[in-house]
């Protein structure tokens, strides 16, 4: 068995990006979307509505209030997402948004805050899907907790490389058996406590005005503020689906509407119900018990089946959902963040590889590194959930902020040129300042019990990107200078052939494989004509186009990459044949480029077979290795590739 076929049992058979039927393959329909994107929106029912209800202390009938205010939040955030979807139909979320509306280095702070929130979003989970299920179970030994997050972190890394639409057919029974018991739970917490219903506002007015007389209206509202906001874990998630548009269905802007009202009735209607549950069954916490656990046992204590109590069977069993959801909810980081990643990476303030699509058309190295830095955050805090909690809660509302100002700016510049523009800027504001209300509460209050870290883990990254940003803005002027130089050099050198000499198969080919330098094709002719004159008789220049996210999900830049690499070449075989020397070039166009650049180099030696093939490779004088991450090694592993098959290839130092 080839390594080749190996890796197409593990990971699946390759997918071609210019085939019509592949994007249908692995884009999502709003029932899997809801499924892939609203996990983690959805599980956070499992401990927003807890920290909520219990930072109340005992003020625990204005929890009703909370109730109202945490579903009216929900869909402020979810209705002022949808006029973000409907301005960026191609996706981008709170990076575009921000990059767009309010400067490159607003979308630059949105996008470094939400790589580390989707990092998070996965350790977190995992580690709280692990908690729930070592509760139940006798083994309380640390390193077999440890060991199993990784494990799971490990699956979904797996599952995730295999495309979207795999990780989430095999996922959805257990979404789904979270929804369907959790209704149950509810409705039936809710109707078989009816009673009760007429008492929770009363009391909440009641509380109220008590709390008023003892400590003062003043102190009475941070109580709720603070409840409030500690309770902010509930809302995120609600950015993903406008952060994944690249995989959703068409059309997509209809397909991400009905996702989002999706989650956000689900998440609201949750979120609601379980804190009116709280309420109606008067749950206090029990040690070693979630509120969720504590409440659903006294709803079911009398449930019987055939004569048996079924309440503790029952429970274990909606845990386990709970712990399977938060699994689920782990893979959304895997899908939204390397989105996010690559989306950065297109615009340079990443490496270009993020944006690079592997076989299975997912972005490979995004989902590696969004692994990576799950293992190491786990590493780091021994997976506690708490400490985790606490460094991601403050970033999504980050970028929620920025989001939400760059589209309220924009309806106030637009609101004379459309319909309804007035009424647009409302919600977005609202929800604007909702927002700016938790995010200043949140960091206020958490700050020393790890914000801090947040703060400064995420003001790394972003002084990394800065970084990244200016050495490819530098390169890339000293490549194009170089490329204007060569030029120059050529048309001033160039011995115009009336009738240039037709291609011989038999003679000495030189085979010019142009990389990602946009110089790279002249640099390498100049090179190959100094070193070895009049040594070769054809010339042929070979490229592959790299497909990469941004052009995979965008017909236009497909066109634009086909066509400018075919100018490029064209450009070549013009100067090639001026100067005296038959040429011609083959192109195509691959996700994968080593792969396609073997197989045409196998093609060209069948038809060419006295061929070396001549690759650039990007060099200086220090040999600073951020270069050697920044532009890609292709032609060193394609130059061993070449060799292993018989196949001679040079690589030319091109010094920048």
């Amino acid at each position: 068995m080839t390594l080749h076929s190996i890796r197409n049992f593990f990971f699946g058979k390759p997918l071609d990006p210019l085939d019509t039927k592949t994007r249908s393959h692995i884009a999502l329909i709003a029932f899997f979307a809801w499924i892939g994107l609203g996990a983690d929106g959805i599980s956070s029912s499992c401990y927003g509505p807890e920290e909520t209800f219990l930072a109340l202390g005992t003020h625990t009938p204005l929890a009703i209030i909370l109730a109202l205010a945490t579903g009216i939040t929900v869909f402020l955030i979810a209705f002022s997402y949808n006029q973000i979807i409907e301005r960026f139909p191609t996706g981008g979320g709170g990076y575009k948004v921000a990059s767009a509306l309010l400067g490159p280095k607003a979308g630059l702070v949105a996008g470094s805050a939400l790589v580390i929130d989707y990092v998070l979003t996965v350790s977190i989970s995992v580690a709280a899907a692990v908690d729930a299920l070592y509760s139940l179970t006798p083994d309380k030994y640390e390193i077999n907790r440890i060991i199993s997050i990784m494990l799971l972190i490990g699956l979904l890394t797996y599952m995730n490389l295999r495309g979207l639409k795999e990780s989430i057919k095999i996922l959805m029974p257990i979404f789904l058996g979270f929804i369907i018991t959790h209704i149950v739970l509810i409705s039936y917490g809710i109707f078989g406590h009816s009673y009760g219903l007429g008492d929770i506002v009363n009391n909440a007015v009641e509380d109220t005005k008590m709390t008023a007389e003892q400590i003062g209206v003043f102190a009475g509202a941070v109580i709720l503020l603070k409840a409030f906001s500690l309770g902010g874990g509930t809302y995120t998630g609600l950015e993903a689906v406008s952060n994944s548009m690249n995989t959703l269905a068409e059309p997509k802007v209809k397909t991400a509407k009905l996702t989002m009202m999706a989650l956000a009735s689900s998440l609201a209607l949750m979120a609601m119900g379980i804190i009116t549950i709280y309420l109606l069954w008067d749950v206090q916490k029990v040690e070693g018990q979630t509120l969720n656990a504590t409440v659903f046992l006294k709803i079911t204590s009398h449930w019987e089946l055939f004569g048996y109590n079924i309440s503790e069977a029952f429970v274990f069993m909606v845990m386990l959902f709970s712990a399977g959801l938060l699994f689920v909810a782990a893979n959304a980081g895997f899908i939204s963040g390397p989105n996010v990643l690559a989306a950065m990476a297109s615009d340079r303030w990443l490496p270009a590889q993020f944006s690079s699509l592997s076989s299975r058309l997912v972005t490979r190295n995004g989902i590696m590194l969004i692994a990576l830095g799950a293992a190491i955050s786990v590493i780091l805090t021994g997976g506690k959930v708490h400490t985790l909690v606490v460094l991601y809660s403050i970033n999504v509302f980050i970028t929620f902020c920025l989001s939400l100002s760059g589209i309220t700016l924009e309806n106030i510049r637009e609101r004379n040129k459309r319909k309804n523009g007035y009424r647009k800027i409302i919600v977005p504001f609202m929800a604007l300042i909702v927002c700016t209300i938790i995010l200043i509460a949140t960091t206020t209050l958490k700050f020393f019990d790890g914000g801090w870290m947040t703060i400064g883990i995420t003001g790394m990254l972003i002084a990394t990107c800065l970084y990244i940003k200016n050495y490819y803005r530098r390169t890339n002027m000293m490549i194009a200078r170089h490329e204007r130089d060569l030029e120059m050099q050529f048309n001033e050198s160039l011995n115009v052939m009336e009738i240039c000499p037709q291609l011989k198969p038999d003679e000495k080919t030189a085979v010019i494989v142009v990389n990602e330098s946009s110089a790279s094709g002249l640099h390498a002719l100049k090179w190959i004509n100094d070193t070895f004159p009049n040594q070769f008789y054809n010339f042929v220049f070979v490229a592959v186009g790299e497909i990469d996210t941004h052009d995979f999900n965008h017909d236009e830049e497909m066109k634009k990459l086909r066509h400018d690499t075919r100018l490029t070449l064209k450009k070549y075989i013009d100067i090639t044949r001026k100067s005296g020397f038959p040429a011609e070039y083959e192109i195509n166009f691959s996700t994968d480029l080593l792969g396609k650049m073997t197989e045409m180099a196998e093609g060209i030696v069948e038809r060419y077979p006295n061929s070396v093939f001549f690759s650039n490779k990007i060099i200086n004088e220090k040999d600073n290795p951020i270069l050697q991450v920044l532009y890609n090694q292709i032609a060193y592993i394609l130059q061993r590739r070449l060799h292993n098959r018989g196949i001679n290839m040079i690589v030319i130092p091109f010094k920048v």
